[in-house]
């Protein structure tokens, strides 16, 4: 016996998914890390690089690069001597801010169930 096909009860999705949106930006490799440092204020590379020390200047350089054209973080150039640059969370990037806490907050919880798991088993 077949079972009946259930009906979906979820709001219905946008033309364009916003989740899909969202996640194309937090998606890629060490976003969150970055978005989450510059959360407490602006930073420079240097600063960034000690905050995030598994990071290679390479990819946090490209991590920047595509943050800043998405409107997530904006570069501003520091007119010292040396020149040195300042990265910030846009208005945009501040609203990351609290996803980030609440996958972060998920994740703690499933770490927590996978020690239960082992410690029974």
């Amino acid at each position: 016996m077949a079972l009946k096909l259930r009906k979906n009860r979820a709001l219905p999705q946008p033309e364009t998914c916003n989740v899909g949106a969202c996640m194309q930006v937090l998606g890629g490799a060490w976003t969150p890390n970055v978005i989450w440092f510059l959360s407490g204020g602006p930073r420079r590379f240097g600063e960034l690089r000690r905050d995030i020390p598994a990071i290679s200047a390479k990819m946090l350089s490209a991590r920047l690069r595509v943050l800043e054209s998405k409107g997530v973080v904006h570069r501003k150039v520091v007119p010292t001597s040396p020149p040195s640059t300042e990265y910030a969370l846009t208005d945009l990037g501040q609203e990351y801010v609290p996803a980030i806490l609440a996958i972060a907050e998920v994740g703690a919880k499933l770490k927590a169930q996978a020690t239960v798991r082992a410690q029974a088993a």
